[in-house]
């Protein structure tokens, strides 16, 4: 089984018992992420690990190189020698080594085939999870911004703007009565100002007065009569 479908089938299994459990979709979103990142670590472990047996059958195959050209000079030594038993024997080992060898060069094949596709895996795991990974600051970004707008909406809502507006009206009206508590602190002065202009409006009043009287009776309009002198007590005693 592939990495990306074992992954694909790990990430659904868990996205799929999340959506039963009516999850948000940015735990979700981090839920992928770091499924992903873990699926990364162990391919990168696995790769470790084939890199390590890589090297030490390349360290096998040169040791039993040397191991043949040992039996094939010892079989050479042996028929030399007249024994043609020890070199049959020689031979032999040769030939195990020979198959050790062969053996061991199959196995690097095999692992260099894997190694090759495990990069390619962990080339395209990284590629993908960068991918998710600038989807989810998005879907970060998103998610705040609906917050935002969820709770801005909710502060104007129609009856929370009529209270405000109420709540206005009521500072609006405390303010018209201190306006006019200023007002009766200085009602003295205020009084003495109107009863100088209420004079003024009355002499302006008889004024028009007798000039419409003089118009209509065709002669001029008498002076007013004056004010009336008051005498002393006295006065008024000795006539």
């Amino acid at each position: 089984m592939g990495v990306f479908s074992r992954l694909s089938d790990i990430i659904n299994s868990n996205i799929n018992s999340m959506l039963d459990k009516a999850e948000d979709p940015e735990k979700i979103a981090r839920l992928i992420i770091q499924e992903m990142e873990d699926c990364l670590v162990e391919v990168r472990s696995a790769a470790a690990r084939s890199m390590a047996d890589k090297k030490e059958y390349e360290r096998d195959i040169k040791t039993l190189e040397q191991t043949r050209l040992d039996w094939t000079a010892k079989a050479e030594l042996a028929v030399e020698k007249g024994r043609e038993d020890l070199a049959r024997g020689a031979l032999s080992a040769k030939q195990r080594a020979e198959r050790e060898i062969d053996s061991r060069r199959q196995a690097l094949t095999a692992i260099e085939e894997v190694s090759v596709r495990r990069q390619d895996d962990l080339e395209k795991l990284q590629a993908k999870l960068d991918e998710a990974k600038t989807k989810h600051r998005a879907l970060v970004v998103r998610r705040e911004a609906a917050e935002q707008r969820i709770a801005m909406r909710s502060r104007i809502e129609v009856n929370k703007v009529d209270e405000a507006m109420r709540r206005y009206g009521q500072i609006e009206r405390k303010v018209d009565e201190m306006e006019a508590y200023a007002d009766l602190i200085n009602v003295g002065d205020r009084s003495l100002e109107a009863q100088f202009q209420e004079l003024a409006a009355e002499e302006s009043i008889e004024k028009e007065l007798a000039e419409i009287k003089r118009r209509r009776g065709g002669a001029p309009a008498p002076a007013a009569p004056p004010a009336p002198v008051r005498r002393k007590a006295s006065e008024g005693e000795g006539a």
